[in-house]
């Protein structure tokens, strides 16, 4: 093997991160901002020894025969469901992941959300916007209170937790539901109480999504969920737009069952349920969950580092299918 390992890189990182790789490998990548096809991800990997890929790449079975002399699949995100990995374990490729880096930033942005969402800040900004603003009046853009209001969280990760911790600063009450239930000394010292999916939907004023997307937690929201919750309530979705059925979803946006909604993730990004883009109720970014320079920079160094080390022949820090390396 060369003392500089070949990669490619599917889309720009930041510059620091491109530094790194630039310094440590022969890189090529794709230089346009653009995602590319699984065609071109087929013809652009031939002859490299690393593939850093991004969560909206699709990476199955065909892209991973293409090459195979392939030694790494680096993902740029937490998540890998982008990535078939029991095809490539069975084809001794290792995968990787960037854990832990964006917890805080992405609990930023779904509190972003809901405070958004739940004083219509961009119903609001619009109104303003179009001049049709004429003064105050006690009637404008009436929205749910946050202080002293109860959060719920389907989920209850790091990143749930963290944005339980910040509701504490907000007198929330705070319901959860997890697969697997804390101690009752961990919930102590978080202040929140476990509650039966179908309760936290029930009781909570806003309602935040933090599971994984697999075949369990796909359409885990769908009408029934949906219509357990309060005409009052917003729903939040910084995990994976599939974890909530879209289509659902916009029929609640649109008869008055729930209030708003706050998503930052698409069922079919980066298309939208058509119907999202003209609704007033909701308030629809651009996937910005870990959008912020100091995360995405330690996100693509820690791809890089991942994706270096198993060209080199070396076991990357962060591995999510160890037993492709037996």
């Amino acid at each position: 093997m060369s003392s500089r390992p070949k990669i490619f890189l599917t889309r720009q990182l930041p510059s620091e991160s491109m530094q790194l790789l630039k310094s440590q490998s022969e890189l090529t990548y794709n230089h346009d901002d653009r995602y590319l096809s699984k065609e071109e991800i087929i013809a652009e990997i031939q002859g490299v020894d690393g593939l850093l890929c991004l969560l909206t790449d699709t990476i199955d079975d065909d892209v991973l025969g293409a090459n195979p002399d392939l030694k790494v699949v680096a993902n740029f995100a937490v998540g890998f469901n982008n990535i078939d990995v029991a095809a490539a374990t069975a084809r001794g490729i290792p995968v990787t992941n960037t854990p832990g880096v964006l917890t805080d930033t992405t609990a930023d942005m779904a509190w972003a959300l809901l405070l958004a969402a739940g004083r219509r800040v961009v119903e609001g900004d619009r109104f303003v916007r179009s001049r049709q603003w004429q003064g105050w009046g006690p009637l404008q853009f009436l929205g749910g209170d946050v202080t002293g209001s109860t959060l719920g969280l389907i989920g209850f990760g790091r990143i749930a937790q963290a944005v339980a911790r910040r509701a504490r600063g907000f007198d929330m009450k705070i319901l959860y539901w997890n697969r697997t239930r804390l101690s009752a000394d961990e919930e102590s010292k978080l202040g929140v109480q476990y509650a039966s999916m179908d309760d936290v939907l029930a009781k909570s004023d806003f309602v935040s999504v933090h599971v994984a997307l697999n075949d369990q937690t796909r359409h885990l929201i769908g009408p029934r969920e949906l219509s357990l919750m309060k005409s009052t309530a917003s729903i939040i979705n910084t995990a994976r737009g599939p974890i909530i059925d879209e289509a659902a979803m916009v029929d609640a946006l649109k008869n008055g069952s729930i209030a708003s909604a706050g998503l930052d993730v698409y069922e079919n990004e980066p298309q939208l349920e058509p119907e999202l883009y003209d609704l007033a109720n909701v308030v629809i970014a651009p996937h910005l969950g870990s959008a912020t320079i100091g995360t995405r920079t330690k996100m693509g160094n820690m791809a890089a580092e991942n994706c270096l080390a198993a060209c080199r022949g070396q076991v990357p820090p962060n591995l999510v299918n160890p037993e492709s390396l037996d």
